[in-house]
């Protein structure tokens, strides 16, 4: 963002384009501005079938407006993003699965009368 307002966007995405795989990761996880979103379309743009990009992300496609604010920026990116790519899903339901096998773990059960205070692992 500081490159763009700088008017040195195209010298900082040649730096990157030294790079084989740029990876971006937890793509959505904090909101940014619009600005910074177009920065990150062009970055994808300038990337597009040269160099790698990973990306990892909580959000589906179908989220990714809250990313690009713009449904046409937002499948423009999609497009470039799923072109030549290996998608790997891993789906929600793991994360609450290791959640619960880990609270599992992590629980400590109490037995005998609650003055006693006798804990069990």
């Amino acid at each position: 963002l500081h490159a763009k307002r700088d008017y040195e966007l195209e010298r900082e995405l040649r730096r990157l384009d030294r790079f084989q795989v740029v990876i971006l990761d937890d793509l959505g996880y904090v909101q940014q501005s619009r600005e910074e979103m177009e920065v990150l379309f062009t970055f994808l743009a300038e990337r597009y079938e040269r160099r790698s990009v990973v990306i990892t992300s909580n959000l589906v496609f179908s989220e990714w407006n809250q990313i690009f604010k713009d449904p046409l920026t937002t499948a423009a990116a999609i497009d470039r993003v799923v072109h030549h790519s290996l998608i790997i899903e891993f789906g929600r339901e793991m994360k609450s699965v290791r959640a619960e096998e880990a609270a599992r773990r992590n629980r400590i059960e109490f037995s005998g009368p609650s003055t006693a205070g006798s804990a069990e692992s």
